[in-house]
């Protein structure tokens, strides 16, 4: 799959955020979790993939499936608000 750049910076940013689950990647980009993980260690400095590894395993935010149905959306109240 070929990505722009644009969309590689896309896939980077929702992989990062907290409240994003895979799913919404895998829909919007194709691309299943391993291929996401495969994705950001070549994308990544080695250190950065470590850090966004820790900080997304285990984070039921990440899967649909795990969420709390409290969590309905993909990003805080204030995030993406123009200031």
């Amino acid at each position: 799959m070929s990505l722009s750049i644009d969309e590689e910076s896309r896939v980077i940013e929702m992989a990062w955020e907290d409240r994003t689950p895979f799913e919404a990647i895998e829909r919007q980009f194709s691309m299943n979790e391993s291929d996401v993980i495969k994705f950001m260690r070549y994308s990544l400095k080695p250190r950065s993939f470590k850090l966004w590894r820790e900080r997304v395993t285990g984070r039921a935010t990440k899967h649909t499936q795990l969420r709390s149905q409290d969590v309905s959306r993909s990003h805080c109240p204030t995030q993406y608000k123009h200031r």
